[in-house]
C-alpha cells in the first residue's frame, strides 16, 4: 500500500485517524478523512537501555548507514547534561538494543544529530532551557564530528561562546553533511539566539552564511531541522514560522511549504518522501493544527498522511527518522521517550 492510499494508522493504544490530501494540503490537513486503512503500530518499549539507565529529553534521532540501526542524542537521562557522567550519544541496533555510547562530560544541552555518508556522527550542543547560562562548565554553542566509535574528529564553534561570527554559533539546533562533504548548520533556537544557516567545506573552512530573523523568504525564526533530497536540495524546518523552506546548496531560496505544521524534526527517505515531526502545534501556537507526524512528497509538497499524537496532544516528539523498511522512529523531549512506529508487513 502506498502512502497516497493510507488514511488511518492503528496504534497499539488504539485507532487514530490519518488525514489525507490528494493535492497540496491546506490548514485542514489535520481534519480526519476516512478512506482506507494501514496498520502501523506504536511500540513505546522498543528501545532498551542497561538496568538503571533511563531515556532523557531527546531532540535528536538519526538513521545509521546500515539503514536499520538508530542513533540518538539524549540529554543524559534529564533535561541537561551538565554534571552528568552519562554518555549522551547512543547507537541502538535493529532490535533496539544499546550497542554504543560516548560523549560523556562534553555537552550542555544535546540537540541535533546527523550521520554522514561515511558513518560519522555529527551533533550540535546548545544552551540550557529558559535562558540558563549557555557557558556552563565552559561548554555549549558548538558542533562536533565523531567517528562511529566515538573518536572526536572535528569541532566547530567556540566553547561556551554565543556569537554570530563565521566561527561562532548561538544555540545551533541542526547539522547536515551533503554527499560532497559540505557541512550545513542551522544556527539558532528562537529568543535572542541566531536565525541563520552556515555552510562549511568538508575540512571545516567557513564558506558562507545566509538568513536572519524574519518571516520572509530566506529568513528564519528557528532553523530546527535539516534534510536533503535526492536532487541535493536543502530542506529547512523553520519551526517558529510554521514552514519548510527549500534552498539550493548555495543558499538560494527555491520555495516554502506551510502544510507540515511547525517542523521540529524532518527526514527524507530513499524514496524522496518527507517526514515532519510537529510537537508544538496547538490552539495557542498554531490554531487549527494538531501535533503529530506529517508525511508527503518532496516532488510537490503534497501531504499524504498524518499520524496524530497518540497522547492526545500531550506528546513531545521532536525528532523523526525512518529506516529502509519504512518503520518510523521518534524522539521526545519533555516526554523523555523513544518510539517506534512499525510499518505493516
Amino acid at each position: 500500500m502506498t502512502h497516497a492510499q493510507c488514511a488511518r494508522f492503528v496504534v497499539a493504544v488504539g485507532v487514530v485517524a490519518v488525514a489525507l490530501s490528494g493535492g497540496v494540503a491546506s490548514a485542514q490537513i489535520n481534519e480526519e478523512v476516512n478512506s482506507g486503512r494501514a496498520a502501523y503500530s506504536l511500540n513505546e518499549s522498543f528501545f532498551t537501555l542497561p538496568e538503571g539507565r533511563t531515556i532523557g529529553s531527546t531532540a535528536g534521532i538519526a538513521l545509521d548507514r546500515d539503514g536499520r540501526s538508530i542513533w540518538t542524542f539524549d540529554r543524559c537521562a534529564d533535561q541537561l547534561c551538565v554534571g552528568s557522567d552519562l554518555a549522551p550519544i547512543q547507537k541502538f541496533d535493529p532490535e533496539g538494543n544499546l550497542v554504543t555510547s560516548f560523549g560523556a562530560g562534553m555537552f550542555v544541552r544535546p540537540h541535533g544529530i546527523h550521520i554522514d555518508a561515511e558513518g560519522n556522527v555529527w551533533v550540535t550542543d546548545g544552551e540550557g532551557p529558559n535562558g540558563e547560562d549557555p557557558r556552563r562548565d565552559g561548554k555549549g554553542h558548538q558542533v562536533f564530528k565523531f567517528s562511529p566509535e566515538g573518536e572526536l574528529l572535528m569541532t566547530l564553534g567556540k566553547a561556551g561562546v554565543a556569537g554570530d561570527g563565521p566561527d561562532e554559533f548561538n544555540m545551533p539546533a541542526s547539522v547536515l553533511v551533503a554527499p560532497n562533504g559540505d557541512i550545513f548548520v542551522g544556527d539558532g533556537h528562537g529568543g535572542t539566539s541566531n536565525a541563520r544557516l552556515l555552510k562549511f567545506s568538508k575540512d571545516g573552512t567557513f564558506i558562507k552564511t545566509w538568513g536572519k530573523r524574519g518571516t520572509g523568504p530566506g529568513e528564519f525564526e528557528m532553523p530546527h531541522g535539516l534534510a536533503m533530497d535526492s536532487r541535493g536540495r536543502l530542506f529547512v524546518g523553520d519551526r517558529g514560522n510554521g514552514r519548510v523552506q527549500i534552498f539550493d546548496q548555495d543558499g538560494n531560496f527555491l520555495e516554502e511549504w506551510k502544510d507540515f505544521g511547525r517542523p521540529s524534526g524532518i527526514f527524507i527517505d530513499r524514496n524522496d518522501m518527507l517526514y515532519v515531526a510537529d510537537h508544538s502545534s496547538d490552539a495557542q501556537t498554531n490554531p487549527g493544527w494538531k501535533k503529530g507526524i506529517r508525511i508527503g512528497s518532496v516532488t510537490n509538497g503534497s501531504v499524504t498522511a498524518f499520524i496524530p499524537d497518540p497522547r492526545g496532544g500531550d506528546g513531545s516528539q521532536e525528532g523523526v527518522a525512518v529506516d529502509i523498511d519504512g518503520n518510523i522512529y521518534g524522539s521526545l523531549t519533555s516526554g523523555m521517550a523513544l518510539w517506534k512506529w512499525v510499518k505493516p508487513s
